[in-house]
């Protein structure tokens, strides 16, 4: 017997079969992610040229916008803090009166 013939084995010609299906399967698995992300790709370049602006520059529009609503919440509770001495500085007036 030589050593590159392998012996008839009916588990061994399965399990090839069974690894020959698997590698066609991560084949079309491949084929179908490398045409997703073409497609994603070309979607998000058509966004961007719709909406003028790269999709590096639309994340830092969105950080920039978190960045503002943050300030913005900062200074409406500043506000309302203000607000309410101002109402309880007038309520002591009126009621000194």
């Amino acid at each position: 017997m030589s050593d590159h013939v392998l012996p008839e084995n009916p588990q061994f010609a399965q399990l090839s079969r069974l690894v020959g299906r698997l590698g066609e399967e991560l084949a079309s698995y491949r084929k179908r992610a490398l045409s997703a992300e073409a497609k994603l790709r070309a979607l998000e370049e058509d966004a961007a040229r719709v909406a003028g602006t790269s999709p590096k520059r639309v994340l830092e529009l969105e950080r920039e916008n978190a960045d503002l609503n943050r300030r913005l919440t900062v200074a409406r509770a500043r506000s309302e803090k203000m607000l309410a001495r101002v109402r309880f500085l007038k309520q002591q007036r009126d009621g000194a009166s």
